[in-house]
């Protein structure tokens, strides 16, 4: 499915990044990841690249401009052109639990800086590696947090809903080019990044989905596989719950 397409991974040192990443290897493609967390991160291509697979990695921090520049720098000199693009970075830890008037102004900064506005250089700094032809991709990981409101979690409620938001508009705004963009969104899953979260919160989820149980980064890689395919261009704009029926559209 993605045989001879580069696809570029931000915040693929673990977690959701890593699942994607190994799926888009399994059908096929070239990678570059990025991640601030640079040791991991180069690690983890060393891990993937030993199986015979083409990985690099490139460091990049979302909160800084010049990082994402110099990211893009890197990936158009390693291969000039990519096909597709998921924009998985994001904070997710140590941004629950306090009611919306005691959130540290700070925090709420750092979470919109990352989340939103990191989101937005990334994707300015890398459709022009895109081909002229049209074919190109993007797939934000976004989060159902946005489509339900949770309390107590309004930073990064706020931010993914920005995301989704972000991906309507530049659906417009990237269809003529013959680029689509999509976003998914998760429910909460099991995984290293997710630790944090108290365990009444992973209980909730679980028996309250439709299929009940926990989700995993895996379960979403399909999904976010074919949204880097050529014919996925017909979605383009569409916001898809990925969360084992806990929340409906």
């Amino acid at each position: 499915m993605l045989k001879d397409r580069t696809i570029v991974i931000t915040g693929a040192a673990r977690g959701v990044g890593l699942a994607i990443a190994k799926a888009c290897l399994r059908h096929g493609a070239r990678l570059v990841i990025g991640d601030v967390l640079a040791e991991q991160g180069e690690q983890t291509a060393r891990e993937l690249a030993g199986c015979g697979s083409d990985v690099r990695f490139v460091p990049v921090d979302l909160a800084e401009p010049a990082s994402i520049e110099a990211f893009a720098t890197e990936v158009g000199r390693m291969h000039g052109r990519i096909h597709g693009l998921v924009n998985n970075a994001a904070i997710a830890t140590a941004v629950g639990g306090d009611p919306f008037e005691q959130i540290p102004i700070d925090l709420w900064d750092r979470v919109m800086r990352v989340n939103v506005r990191g989101t937005w250089l990334v994707t300015r700094a890398l459709t022009p590696l895109f081909p002229t032809h049209g074919g190109g991709r993007i797939v934000n990981i976004a989060s159902d947090t946005a489509l339900w409101g949770p309390p107590r979690l309004l930073a990064y409620v706020t931010s993914k809903g920005a995301v989704i938001s972000m991906t309507r508009s530049l659906a417009r705004e990237l269809g003529p080019r013959g680029i689509g963009i999509c976003a998914i969104a998760p429910g909460i899953m099991r995984n290293e990044a997710t630790e944090y979260v108290p365990a009444e919160r992973h209980q909730e989820y679980e028996t309250r989905r439709a299929v009940p149980g926990p989700q995993m980064p895996e379960d979403i890689v399909d999904i976010v596989v074919f949204l880097l395919t050529p014919s996925a261009l017909a979605l383009t704009g569409q916001v898809i719950p990925v969360n084992a029926g806990f929340w409906f559209t």
